[in-house]
């Protein structure tokens, strides 16, 4: 093997653990939202992601079944459908059960642990226990070659590119709208914020509803580089957690940062051992940064009332 073929396996080693940093960033962006911003420990919050990946996936059976012209442009359609009722059912979900459990982690833990498997068996009554893929559309298959032997998948690109979008959408809206500044007002100190006219309330709700959105868009792009079942959610809750909890919990530059680290050590090992062992690396090296660093690696200087 030629050094030109080694360089160009790891580079298409490192462009999929970008692709799996993608869909980690996503996540981490609702949950730093839900859990950094507001101090929910949000089991479902997988459950969420799963919302958006059945949205595309039904998008994708009208195009197919339904409305044939609809085939090329039902993905960034259904993205925006993806968000839109995770959203609904963040909303619902934080009116229903979270209101009650605000400063009570450990029963917002097992709450929302008990909403997650509630809502896996409604996955499986409606869509069976089967995983399903949509059928993308021709624009988003294929790869891009900018050099003879390495291949970058599309689908992986675009992936990377709604993360980024997302990303500068979260920090542009937590930092540059009325929004974001009652999220941070309420965070920095609940008292002063309802003091000063802040209904703290409809912010919690929003907020909550807003980090279930994200969550739904990161499933949406989950389907393009992977198959959906009632359970795939759950297979990403914990790295998720991992990711907000390394980077720091209130730090949005920290779960970028987290994200990006996990994603490439986890697809780097991979390559030189097996998929466990390479889970196991990864993991002990988190466990071994937080011991010497519990903050995270980006901790967030707030007041908290």
């Amino acid at each position: 093997m030629s050094a030109s073929d080694i360089l160009n396996i790891t580079l298409m080693q490192g462009f999929a653990g970008l692709s799996l940093f993608s869909v980690l960033l996503l996540m981490g962006l609702g949950l730093a939202v839900i859990f950094g911003q507001m101090g929910v420990i949000n089991m479902a919050h997988g459950e969420f992601m799963t919302i958006g990946a059945y949205t595309i996936y039904m998008f994708s059976q009208l195009a197919d079944n339904y409305w044939h012209g609809f085939a090329p442009v039902y993905f960034p359609l259904a993205i925006c459908a993806a968000f839109a009722l995770a959203f609904a059912a963040g909303w619902v979900a934080e009116w229903a059960l979270i209101r009650h459990l605000y400063r009570r982690p450990l029963d917002t833990l097992l709450a929302t642990w008990g909403l997650s498997l509630g809502m896996q068996q409604v996955f499986r009554s409606v869509f069976g226990p089967k995983e399903v893929s949509p059928t993308l559309p021709d624009w988003l298959m294929g790869s891009w070659s900018p050099k003879p032997g390495l291949d970058i998948p599309i689908n992986g690109l675009f992936v990377m590119s709604l993360a980024v979008l997302m990303t500068g959408g979260v920090l542009l809206a937590l930092y540059r709208s009325r929004w974001g500044l009652r999220v941070r007002a309420t965070v920095a100190n609940r008292q002063m914020a309802n003091a000063a006219g802040i209904d703290t309330r409809k912010t919690d709700r929003l907020t909550f509803a807003i980090g279930c959105g994200m969550a739904g868009v990161a499933g949406a792009a989950f389907t393009a580089i992977g198959s959906t079942g009632p359970t795939s959610g759950s297979l990403y809750i914990v790295d998720s957690f991992l990711v907000v909890t390394f980077g720091g919990a209130a730090s949005l530059l920290g779960t970028v940062a987290s994200a990006f680290g996990i994603a490439q050590m986890q697809s780097i090992s991979e390559f030189f051992m097996t998929g466990s062992s390479a889970r196991v690396v990864t993991l002990l090296t988190i466990v071994i940064v937080l011991m010497l660093r519990p903050q995270g690696l980006f901790a967030s200087k707030v007041r908290r009332a």
